[in-house]
């Protein structure tokens, strides 16, 4: 069976909003107008007709007092009553807007105009809380951009041309320019190149390939121009691969429903049932029964019984805890990914990019025969003369005296420098170098795995310098706070090679780590930890390698200041700052978030019962269920404001 093959403009972001509100009245995603306008209109005339009824104006009486609340309700009760329709002809009838909807025009029938119009105004004020929370993350989040290079330089009728990459056929000659990505798989077809394929492996050091060597689309061209000869059409090149992998990772994604949803499945027919025996029961047992009195009482039952206040202290909390972790650099695209990370208890990393800055440095200097000084001065002479990441990352070394000049300088293919700096001869490249010159090389050098430049003065070996992608700052310490917070299982997935990763996560205190993987062992070795249903796996990221197991994975992380577009709309949770650390205290905001939720759905829930016991029995009013909401409200809104006041440290 054919692949289906992933088309790039057809990729779609992974954003937490696309399916939380899928079949409900969402404000969010209209204009200005239609988010806030209606509630305002509605919580003015509801102002002005409570003042009226209150001093009780003489004009507004009968009609004139039903056509005004009528028109107050019409802003924010319209699109409920229109969400709690469209829902009973799929065939879900008990929904929080058929509740509404049916309590609020209860409420009009018994003439409680105010509480009708104040019932659909307090849900209105919560819906805009509910989507002022994901827009706060998604106004922070960048949008997907297409990968992608835009176009090809290829070779036709004795000119190159541009045209479409997908535009391009096997065979065809094509040309890149310095600082271009090569927009399709081929192979090499000028003397060498030398690329940066850290988009694609994670490697961070630059691959210098030589003729006839395969290039891969998503490579950027480093330092000349170069041609390609086409192996792969668009659609089977290896950017296209990694957007299908998050495509199909992606589908496997479970979706997460909101609590209110889930509750009010089982709430709202308790609720109506209840409300259907209030008013029938008591003929029964009561010997003064009076139907339009009972009526009354079931309908001021319905009223309290709306989840005005659930609807808004859920949310609430949730909004307290993405703007906390928004003030600490951390964009969580929606709630559920906040209570997705408290259940976290098994962290997989990258590591260039991710626990490291995927900035080549000195890592050590070692001279033999020669002060440090002087032999640098000699080793920079040379790299002076090449643009080489490696040779630019031994120029930062201060060095101190007069800068020596070299002279002769040739490039020896695949191995190194050769040039006379102050009338002596020297080498400067790899051991294959000093191997073809006789030069002995001390067997300490084997035993280093970072990269690492041999030097040699007038046919004598003189030293090396290694060079060795950093550490971030803070990475020793996350992998400890990791562990404080209950995170045991940590591993790391690298496409650089095995040796440099193994002591990257030797360093690091992680035992379980896998170098020199392509996207798709990272993404097997992932879904191979979820296999195990107790596993819920994490996942820290920064390339387009990463998209993959960041879309597979049960929260995915990405390194949002440096890191591919793809993967930080692909990830669920964005580190705006780079810094690992800022992962603990995500999981640290995500348990408290959802401590203070639950805190606010049990008071919600504990009031309204109370209040329902007491409409029942005819002690409670309308306006005293309305206020009970209002107060649970606002103890929610000081509950979910603690959130931004917490020490995260």
């Amino acid at each position: 069976m054919k692949k289906k093959k992933v088309n790039l403009r057809d990729l779609k972001p992974n954003s937490e909003e696309q399916h939380s509100h899928d079949d409900g009245h969402n404000h969010g995603n209209g204009s200005a107008f239609k988010t806030y306008v209606p509630a305002i209109i509605s919580f003015t005339m509801l102002i002005i007709g409570i003042g009226l009824d209150y001093f009780d104006v003489s004009f507004f009486k009968d009609w004139i007092r039903i056509a005004w609340y009528g028109i107050a309700y019409l802003p924010v009760g319209l699109p409920v009553v229109k969400e709690g329709w469209n829902s009973i002809k799929k065939g879900d009838v008990f929904t929080e807007f058929f509740l509404m909807s049916i309590a609020t025009l209860g409420a009009f029938a018994i003439g409680e105009y105010p509480e009708g119009v104040a019932v659909m105004l307090f849900y209105a004020v919560g819906e805009l809380f509910q989507n002022a929370a994901v827009n706060r993350a998604k106004g922070n989040i960048k949008a997907l951009l297409d990968v992608r290079p835009k176009e090809a330089n290829v070779f036709r009728d004795g000119d190159y041309i541009s045209v479409s990459p997908e535009a391009v056929n096997i065979g065809e000659k094509i040309q890149i320019r310095v600082g271009e990505k090569i927009p399709l798989d081929g192979i090499l077809l000028s003397e060498k190149a030398s690329l940066n394929t850290a988009a694609l492996t994670g490697e961070s050091k630059p691959d210098s390939i030589q003729k006839d060597a395969k290039v891969y689309a998503g490579s950027i061209n480093l330092e000349s121009v170069v041609e390609v000869e086409v192996t792969n059409t668009f659609e089977d090149s290896s950017i296209a691969r990694i957007l299908d992998l998050v495509q199909n990772a992606t589908a496997r994604k479970s979706k997460t429903e909101l609590f209110i949803r889930q509750f009010a499945r089982i709430y709202t027919p308790i609720v109506v049932f209840l409300a259907i025996g209030v008013t029938f029961i008591p003929y029964f047992f009561v010997d003064d029964y009076v139907f339009r009195d009972w009526l009354y009482r079931a309908l001021i039952f319905l009223v309290i019984s709306c989840p005005c206040a659930l609807v808004i202290s859920i949310p609430l909390g949730y909004f307290g805890g993405l703007g906390a972790a928004s003030k600490n650099g951390i964009l969580f695209k929606g709630a559920s990914f906040l209570d997705a990370m408290t259940k976290i208890n098994t962290l997989v990393m990258d590591k260039t990019g991710t626990v490291t800055k995927g900035v080549f440095k000195i890592k050590e200097v070692k001279a033999i025969g020669w002060n440090e000084t002087e032999f640098m001065q000699y080793l920079m002479a040379m790299e002076e003369q090449s643009t080489h990441p490696i040779a630019k990352a031994i120029l930062e070394y201060k060095a101190k005296g007069e800068d020596f000049e070299a002279q002769d300088v040739s490039e020896i293919a695949g191995k190194g420098l050769k040039g006379i700096v102050n009338g002596k001869t020297v080498l400067v490249g790899n051991k294959a170098l000093m191997t073809a010159n006789n030069i002995n090389v001390p067997s300490e050098t084997e035993s280093i795995v970072e990269s690492i430049v041999l030097v040699a003065i007038d046919n004598q070996f003189a030293g090396y310098v290694v060079i060795a992608d950093e550490l971030k700052e803070d990475a020793k310490e996350t992998i400890t706070a990791l562990h404080k917070v209950g995170i045991k299982n940590i591993m790391m997935l690298s496409g650089d090679k095995d040796s440099i990763t193994q002591q990257v996560a030797k360093e690091l205190n992680i035992e379980n780590a896998k170098g020199g993987l392509l996207p798709e062992d990272k993404l097997n070795e992932v879904e191979i930890l979820k296999k195990n249903p107790e596993n819920k796996v994490a996942f820290i990221g920064d390339g387009i390698n990463d998209a993959p197991v960041l879309a597979a994975s049960n929260v995915g992380i990405a390194m949002g200041g440096l890191g591919s577009d793809v993967a930080i709309e692909t990830a669920d949770v964005i580190i705006q700052t780079d810094q690992p650390s800022k992962v603990v205290r995500a999981i640290k905001i995500s348990r408290s978030t959802r401590k203070v939720v639950w805190q606010n759905i049990i008071l919600a829930f504990g009031v309204k019962v109370i209040v329902l016991i007491l409409g029942a029995g005819g002690f409670a009013t309308m306006w005293e269920a309305v206020f009970a909401d209002v107060g649970v409200a606002l103890l929610a809104i000081l509950n979910a404001v603690r959130l931004q006041k917490m020490k995260w440290d």
